[in-house]
């Protein structure tokens, strides 16, 4: 890999890092913008390596949210069967509704607190790391996201295609001398 990449290159990667907060903007815009940079600049090592780390980390958060809502998906079809209750409750006593005439109320507002506290945890964890991937791209460091799966991996492919062709060369040039 290069020692020293060009200020263009360096920008380039952190806006590569910068590109996933478009999320917000648009849906899977942190796939997507990243995504266009990525193929974009693929022939230098710094940003190829950027955008990977970059992509795999959007990944790995789609995946640890998927992961968050599974998890709630059985309490809620516990809670959901006393929903029906809560209604109920709210229809005959509409001018009336209490705490007391309510009930698993708890259970409804301890699920929400415990996927709204783990899916801001996650959005913090996001918001920093992106942060700290973008200030590394900008110094000219590479990042290695934390907790990040590699769902995407670079071999080293060009050192063994020079030295494939190179051998390939050596091979046709005895082709011709014999």
């Amino acid at each position: 890999m290069e020692t020293t990449p060009t200020e263009n290159q360096k920008n380039v990667a952190a806006a590569m890092h910068l590109s996933t907060f478009t999320k917000y903007l648009f849906p899977l815009g942190n796939f997507l913008a990243p995504l266009l940079l990525w193929t974009a600049n693929k022939d230098k090592p710094f940003v190829r390596e950027h955008g990977r780390q970059a992509i795999n980390f959007q990944l790995s958060i789609l995946l640890y949210t998927i992961g968050i809502g599974i998890l709630c998906l059985p309490f809620f079809v516990i809670f959901a069967s006393d929903f029906t209750g809560l209604v109920e409750v709210i229809d005959d006593h509409v001018h009336d509704v209490t705490i007391r005439n309510v009930r698993n109320l708890g259970g409804y507002l301890t699920l929400f607190l415990v996927a709204a506290v783990l899916l801001f945890g996650i959005f913090v964890f996001e918001l920093y790391c992106v942060i700290q991937g973008t200030f590394h791209a900008n110094q000219g460091k590479l990042y290695k996201y934390p907790l990040s799966i590699q769902f995407i991996r670079l071999e080293e492919s060009e050192p063994k295609d020079e030295q494939e062709s190179q051998s390939s060369i050596n091979q046709s040039e005895n082709e011709h001398v014999s």
